[in-house]
């Protein structure tokens, strides 16, 4: 009834959060009410609200509504690239943030759609976030695009989706990355200089170590640059005793690597009294 009227503005916001009624009702999951908003000649589509920041399709994607997430995909004056203002992150960023697999596979058709877009505050892609997040369905959508670049680090750290799997000992995650050939296993994140293998053997994750050392081009030995220990003197350090099992077990790995101090692995573990590694350094 109100839209039916000359004098109605479809597109003014609200003076405390600054949304308009496609916002709001893209916010909610209000299908029909979308619906008819879309049916106005001059409704506004693509730019971010002034206070909101947040397009109608930011919203809807955020939220994880997938028929109004289809709706506004259907128009043909949709721009589905564009990000909101306060955090400079797309819709396809927002759905892989919030683990919307649905949402993501609406994003994903459309040819306009760039996977690889990062946000300007650390330079994540949407596939960095899933990957970080831990939702592996998403992680294994993006990664079917022919167009998908998934080693692309962030600019704070140095940090790909692998690393950022690894990290949080996402196995699934890590286990469909490390299938790909144009993923780098031995990348190294720029705080402490370590690689994925080093971080997880100095956690004790030994599922995701299993995982890395799978690889034919892993390398087991690689120190990180602010303490000079490899993965294996990390694993000892921290006592996983797992780990080091696990390493010792690759053919390339050399036990003999002195720590700074001129210690080696079996000498740090007498010392830090870890009778099971000894036993296995022995």
């Amino acid at each position: 009834m109100l839209l039916q009227r000359d004098n109605i503005d479809p597109n003014i916001a609200d003076t405390k959060c600054g949304q308009t009624p496609l916002e709001w009702a893209a916010r909610e999951g209000h299908e029909g009410i979308v619906r008819l908003l879309l049916g106005q000649e001059d409704i506004n589509l693509n730019t971010p609200g002034a206070k909101s920041h947040w397009t109608p399709l930011g919203w809807a994607a955020w939220a994880g509504h997938e028929r109004v997430v289809e709706l506004l995909l259907q128009r043909e004056d949709i721009s589905p690239n564009t990000a909101d203002t306060k955090h400079d992150l797309q819709p396809l960023h927002w759905a892989a943030l919030q683990g919307h697999e649905a949402v993501v596979k609406l994003l994903l058709d459309r040819g306009d759609i760039d996977p690889n877009t990062a946000e300007a505050k650390c330079g994540g892609t949407p596939l960095y976030w899933a990957a970080q997040l831990g939702h592996e369905g998403v992680v294994k959508l993006l990664l079917e695009r022919e167009d998908i670049c998934p080693d692309t680090a962030d600019t704070q750290f140095n940090l790909t989706p692998l690393w950022r799997a690894a990290e949080k000992g996402h196995e699934g995650i890590v286990k469909l990355l490390l299938e790909r050939n144009d993923i780098d296993p031995n990348s190294i994140e720029t705080t402490c200089g370590r690689t994925p293998l080093l971080w997880a053997a100095e956690q004790g994750l030994e599922g995701v170590v299993k995982l890395l050392l799978e690889r034919a081009d892993i390398n087991p030995n690689t120190p990180d640059t602010k303490h000079s220990l490899t993965p294996l003197l990390w694993a000892v350090v921290r006592g996983h005793e797992g780990v080091v099992k696990l390493l010792l077990e690759h053919r390339d790995l050399d036990p003999e690597i002195p720590d700074p101090t001129g210690l080696t692995a079996l000498e740090v573990a007498a010392s830090r009294k870890h009778p099971g590694i000894v036993q296995l350094l022995s």
